[in-house]
């Protein structure tokens, strides 16, 4: 015969300290009524948002806010946007208005487009700087640090060197069967890029007479021999240590930045 069962746990527990196990609670079924009521909440609230975005008098632009500019005007700008007064502030595509702004005013290297709730569109504007002058039927075209040329101007803007092909680079021989003209003035604009802008501000010319043979005239007569546009960054360096050091020199040589040097007075 099998021996006395162990009695549970809980049947030795005294029956005051029993709890009693609860009811299962019965599953509550959305009824038919209450599902189709439930989508009327849901469709009255997503057309109640709809309308506020859209429909709404008070979420529409009414100011198109411009920052960041220098040369170009803040109504060229907001020309240029197409932001129409009144439209819904929802359904303004910053994406379309930046390459529209892009598209029509080559001097914005950048724009940061943004809704301003309620009622504005704010346009962050970055301009190309100008970095390098080129002359093309008696007008000057800035190109930039990429050697984008995006503006061209009747007078040359101050401060910017002019970039000239001469002797050999502008007779087309010499260099030619290497280096088409367009690789010598991108050149160019890559050493005008180099040029801390204590430099730059004090050249006149950049003057190519080959690939090798790169020369900015500075202010008050002085020269520098600069050579190739490679190793630009340390030939900006030495030059820059250079006219602090003989400030009074009229010739540097910087074509070997390990080895830079100046002469005359």
């Amino acid at each position: 015969m099998a021996g006395p069962t162990i009695p549970q746990r809980s049947d030795r527990m005294p029956p005051a300290q029993r709890r009693p196990v609860p009811p299962a609670r019965p599953r509550r079924r959305l009824t038919r009524r209450g599902a189709l009521a439930l989508l009327a909440a849901v469709a009255l609230l997503a057309g109640g948002v709809l309308y506020v975005l859209y429909g709404s008098p008070w979420l529409r632009v009414r100011h198109v806010r411009v920052t960041g500019t220098r040369v170009l005007t803040p109504a060229a700008v907001r020309a240029a946007a197409g932001v129409p007064a009144g439209e819904a502030l929802a359904s303004v595509d910053p994406g379309a208005v930046a390459a529209r702004l892009r598209a029509t005013l080559p001097r914005i290297a950048s724009v940061r487009v943004q809704r301003s709730w309620p009622d504005a569109i704010a346009l962050e504007v970055t301009e190309r700087e100008p970095k390098a002058l080129l002359k093309k039927g008696g007008k000057f075209v800035e190109v930039d640090a990429d050697g984008v040329r995006y503006a061209t101007d009747p007078t040359a803007p101050r401060g910017v060197p002019l970039v000239e092909l001469t002797g050999a680079a502008r007779s087309g021989s010499s260099d030619a069967a290497y280096f088409s003209t367009a690789v010598l003035l991108h050149s160019a604009v890559q050493v005008a890029a180099d040029l801390p802008e204590s430099v730059h501000s004090q050249t006149k010319f950049i003057e190519v007479g080959s690939f090798d043979g790169i020369t900015l005239e500075l202010t008050r007569g002085r020269s520098v021999l600069w050579g190739s546009p490679q190793d630009g960054r340390r030939k900006a360096v030495a030059l820059t240590a250079l006219l602090t050091a003989d400030a009074g020199a009229a010739h540097y040589d910087v074509s070997a930045p390990s080895a830079p040097a100046s002469s005359g007075s």
